[in-house]
């Protein structure tokens, strides 16, 4: 159960439901207020970019490391 290439994987899930929260944000565009301010959407979709970036590079890494 040590195995790195189980850490990466539940790493790339956890990545890959974070950048499915905020595509999910941009599609439905939702009002959301930060203490009273609006969150603008291109904050979203920076967002979706990195964890589903992360999300890729961590099963790619996780597909070249041996059982």
């Amino acid at each position: 159960m040590n195995s790195p290439r189980i850490g990466l994987r539940v790493a790339g899930a956890v990545f890959g439901i974070v950048g499915l929260g905020h595509l999910i944000r941009l599609l439905w565009q939702p009002k959301i207020l930060v203490a009273g301010w609006p969150l603008p959407l291109w904050l979203n979709a920076v967002g979706f970019i990195f964890a589903g970036g992360l999300s890729l590079w961590m099963w790619k890494i996780s597909g070249r490391i041996s059982k």
